[in-house]
This record gives structure tokens, C-alpha cells and sequence, in this order.
């Protein structure tokens, strides 16, 4: 028998320091280009990826033979290098450690998709820390606030 799944998460992560670096938005289209590439490599199907100056959201899913520790670190390593050798977010030092991950059931799917497409409207109200706590609280992660500033 094959193997059959529908894992979709929803990953979110942010610059080191919540340093605001991806300011212009047509090089952050070619960041997002490239994790596209990196998600692709690992067999992951993207449904959508955005973001604003701080952090990225990533709603793909996930092929059962990639762990996702092994896939985020393979995004956050590769795009930084990529980052660097193409010097086109020269204040860019590194992502955070950390990471939010959250699955959704495949039903979910356009709504994320809607949210994720909305980022630049949504941080207008909304600072990354406040989305993340309402994104952890909705999934009903205990989380300490501490590794939230």
C-alpha cells in the first residue's frame, strides 16, 4: 500500500530580534521565490507564503518523508546564505531560533490562504508578537511570553 497524507501547516517565523529588513517588497518576492524552491526540494506542496518586514507565514504541505524540524531548518539555512551571497536585505542577520507551527485541516485551506495574502493590511493593526500570542492561543499552546519579545 502507499502512503497517503494531508499534512498542512502553517508556519510562521521571524528575524532575529524582530529586526524589520524586508522593507522592499519586490526583493522580499525573491525571498519568497526562493523558499518556494527550498519547500520544493523537500517535496512540499506551497499554498501560499507572505510576509511582511519581520516574519513569513507558510502554508504548505507537508511530504511524510520531511520532518519538519529538518525542513524549517532548511529553509532558515539556506535562505540565510542565499540571503547573504545576494546581499539584497543588507540589514538581514539571521531568523530567529525558534519557530510557530500549526496544523490546520485541509478545509481550513483557503481561509489561510486569505489570511496569509492579507499580511500587509492585518500588520497595520497588529505587531508580529500580538499576532503570534492569538495564533498560539487559538491553538491552544501554552507558551511563555518571555520568548515572545
Amino acid at each position: 500500500m502507499s502512503t497517503y497524507t494531508q499534512i498542512m501547516y502553517h508556519l510562521v517565523f521571524s528575524t532575529k530580534n524582530r529586526e524589520r529588513v524586508f522593507f522592499d517588497a519586490e526583493k522580499r518576492k525573491e525571498l519568497f521565490f526562493y523558499i518556494w524552491g527550498v519547500l520544493k526540494n523537500h517535496h512540499c506542496h506551497l499554498y501560499r507564503l507572505g510576509g511582511v518586514e519581520d516574519h513569513i507565514h507558510i502554508l504548505t504541505h507537508l511530504h511524510p518523508d520531511v520532518g519538519l524540524s529538518h525542513l524549517i531548518k532548511g529553509i532558515k539555512v539556506s535562505s540565510s546564505d542565499w540571503m547573504k551571497r545576494e546581499k539584497n536585505f543588507p540589514a538581514f542577520s539571521y531568523w530567529q531560533e525558534g519557530y510557530g507551527a500549526f496544523t490546520h485541516c485541509f478545509q481550513e485551506k483557503m481561509r489561510l490562504v486569505e489570511y496569509i495574502k492579507g499580511q500587509e493590511k492585518h500588520h497595520e493593526k497588529l505587531s508580529f508578537q500580538e499576532e503570534l500570542k492569538k495564533l498560539l492561543e487559538e491553538a491552544g499552546i501554552d507558551y511563555d511570553e518571555k520568548y515572545l519579545d
